[in-house]
């Protein structure tokens, strides 16, 4: 970056107007870049289902407009779905409802299916003639150059039920910045182009984490074996690998109240997951649970609620079951035994309770079930082969993070000019 282009956006963060710049209602931007209102741009679709297609998509911040089902395995459509928007390939729709990394909802253009039908409480819209070049605004909405137009309007007080009272007239009066054509679509296809580079890291990403999985599979199992080992596993009760860890104590600075998160363990508990504004009782006990302790919830077992503690030291809920792992296991690889389909199955078989949802693995009946697994030689040299091939999918994610912070950036720099795409 020339000394030139760091000189001028330190003037325009300073909210100085640079030579060859002007302020407008968006902001501080190139003298040639022209403002425009939305549907200067852009015009509504109300295009009501009378076709009964049920492809229900929704907003996902990483897929745009995608299928409900793909997205949440289920359906949340209500059954009549004649009143829904029908879009076709390339409209667009905004979702008032605030979300993280949304807080004033999200604009997303329909790419990957030729139909599909949202909600009637989102706002949907198709490019007009005379916006030659929609994919420059595909990026523009995702950098959340909207936020600013859409706070001004938004009633605050709306947020109490999670969505945005925003009228379709606010909406499409709000102002937009339009550069000149040329410099739109170069823009846009700089974007494009490093939307392709984390595509592709994603994809190389993707296939390591699956020659993991493999891995996982056959060394887990014994089908395939490492080094020189040849001894037979034996099968045996988990009691002699676990120990029950009963902990009570006050959520504390050394041991915060987290959640035990399906599929990704102790984490914050974050705005989905926060129920302490429930419990009035400050006193309250939890269970602690320290690094490399093993939980299991009875009631979300199948969904994969269950575990090691990769976090530390923490405070959760009583209805998990906890463990300390004995010496005589490796616990990523204890751990990585258990969850293999067999053995989930088997230990589904000990749930008692009648009302689905309910149900209770008492520990003492989860510690009696039995399980293949090698000498501790061999768990450990088990745990390096993964441990390396978890290293090297920990690189091409950190790998894949700068990539998408750099397209952040250059969103930040083209889209409101403050870079300009023949510098």
């Amino acid at each position: 970056m020339t000394p030139e282009i760091e000189k001028r956006i330190k003037a325009v963060r300073a909210g100085r107007v640079p030579a060859g710049y002007k302020r407008t209602k968006v902001g501080i931007v190139p003298k040639d870049w022209g403002e425009v209102r939305f549907h200067d741009m852009f015009s509504r679709v109300v295009r009501k289902n009378k076709e009964g297609n049920t492809n229900v998509l929704t907003i996902s911040a990483q897929y745009g407009l995608i299928n409900q089902n793909e997205f949440f395995n289920k359906t949340v459509a209500s059954d009549d779905k004649s009143n829904y928007y029908l879009m076709k390939k390339g409209e667009f729709a905004y979702n008032k409802s605030y979300s993280n990394g949304y807080p004033f909802g999200a604009l997303k253009r329909l790419d990957f299916y030729d139909k599909g039908i949202v909600s009637p409480l989102y706002i949907c819209f198709a490019a007009s003639e005379n916006n030659q070049c929609p994919d420059f605004y595909v990026h523009y909405f995702e950098a959340g150059l909207m936020n600013k137009e859409i706070q001004a309007f938004a009633q605050e007080g709306a947020r109490n039920h999670g969505l945005l009272n925003i009228s379709v007239d606010d909406f499409f009066n709000s102002n937009l910045l339009n550069p000149p054509l040329s410099e739109q679509k170069k823009i846009a296809e700089i974007l494009a182009t490093q939307d392709r580079v984390i595509e592709l890291k994603e994809k190389l990403i993707a296939e390591k984490q699956n020659q993991k999985k493999y891995l996982s599979q056959i060394l887990l199992t014994g089908k395939k074996r490492v080094g020189d080992y040849k001894d037979p596993w034996e099968y045996s009760a988990l009691s002699n690998y676990l120990t029950i860890k009963d902990v009570r104590q006050i959520p504390n600075d050394e041991a915060p109240l987290m959640a035990f998160i399906a599929g990704i363990g102790v984490s914050p508990k974050g705005e989905r997951y926060d129920r302490s504004f429930l419990v009035k009782n400050d006193k309250k006990e939890y269970k602690r649970t320290d690094l490399n302790d093993f939980i299991y919830s009875s009631n979300n077992l199948d969904v994969g609620s269950i575990g090691l503690n990769s976090y530390g030291s923490a405070s959760i809920s009583v209805v998990y079951e906890i463990f300390s792992v004995n010496s005589n296991a490796v616990p990523v690889v204890l751990s990585s035994i258990i969850q293999l389909p067999e053995n989930l199955n088997y230990a589904l078989r000990f749930r008692q309770g009648a009302i689905y949802g309910q149900y209770r693995i008492y520990a003492e009946d989860f510690l009696s079930m039995k399980i293949k697994i090698p000498s501790l030689p061999e768990q450990k040299a088990i745990a390096d082969v993964l441990s390396a091939a978890d290293e090297e999918i920990l690189l091409m994610q950190k790998d894949l993070e700068q990539e998408k912070l750099k397209k952040k950036s250059l969103m930040q720099l083209l889209l409101t000019g403050l870079v300009r795409v023949n510098e």
